[in-house]
């Protein structure tokens, strides 16, 4: 009864968030821009979301002395670890407005998590080697999670001045030179952390999983996903690329990620149910 109310109350503060972030966003004054108290409320409402869905995570997570990251697990797990990061930043940049994808996509993984928790790939004798690999990890993967989102933002944010209609929505956002540094910001930091993470998995394999590196699909799309990464931050450091370089670049190697690391989950537990 306890964790349902707790799910009830992380799902509904996530929604209640992200509702007054889209009303503020539809009622920005013409002259004006939003007011800063409905951001403070905003993120003290996500603030609360996320120690709820912090505390359920702590309670689901531990199964039989290991650890369960089965696939509504961890993207339960990420999703609130892109929520913490989101938090963290949002105190000191007006980036709020990426609340508007990020929040229900939050709600939506604690649904999940709720309704089929699973108890698949369960790692047990879970070590301090195996537990720094997966915080790197899921920093990695939040941050260019946050990338990708800030990328369609700036997209969308070009094409409407570009069609020359910028409309109320359009004077909520920050400028187009603040979102490029902010979403290359995000790139630069993930980057590190994705570094680190398949630098690590791959020369530490036995001490962190226990076994010996094995070449995968999951490996090679993250691989890929890595070089993509790479390729954008030399582009944009050399070429000076930007706007639709970075969005289609951000987007296809975020997605390779997705692919390598959800992609194998969903084929194990949903199709081969193991």
């Amino acid at each position: 009864m306890l964790t349902a109310l707790f799910n009830l109350l992380t799902i509904s503060l996530y929604l209640i968030a992200g509702i007054l972030l889209v009303r503020r966003l539809f009622n920005v004054p013409a002259t004006t821009g939003p007011e800063p108290y409905i951001k403070w409320a905003v993120l003290s409402l996500v603030a609360g979301a996320a120690a709820l869905h912090g505390a359920l995570l702590y309670s689901t997570l531990g199964v039989n002395n290991g650890l369960n990251l089965g696939l509504n697990s961890a993207a339960s797990l990420m999703a609130w670890a892109i929520v913490a990061l989101f938090l963290v930043i949002a105190v000191f940049s007006a980036i709020e407005n990426l609340g508007v994808v990020i929040l229900p996509s939050a709600a939506l993984a604690v649904l999940l998590a709720w309704l089929w928790p699973g108890q698949h790939l369960l790692l047990t004798q879970v070590s301090i080697p195996l537990l720094s690999h997966l915080i790197v990890a899921f920093l990695a993967y939040s941050l260019l999670a946050l990338a990708m989102v800030q990328a369609l933002v700036l997209w969308w944010q070009e094409r409407r001045l570009h069609q020359q209609h910028p409309g109320r929505l359009l004077r909520a956002m920050p400028p187009i030179q603040t979102m490029e540094r902010f979403l290359f910001g995000l790139i630069g930091t993930g980057f590190i952390f994705l570094t680190l993470t398949l630098v690590s998995g791959t020369l530490f394999s036995e001490a962190i999983f226990g076994k010996a590196l094995v070449i995968s699909h999951h490996i090679v799309l993250s691989l890929i996903g890595w070089c993509i990464f790479a390729i954008l931050l030399f582009g944009h450091w050399r070429f000076g690329w930007r706007g639709r370089h970075a969005v289609r670049w951000t987007v296809g190697g975020f997605a390779l990620l997705l692919l390598g690391y959800f992609g194998s989950k969903f084929v194990l537990e949903i199709l081969l149910n193991r």
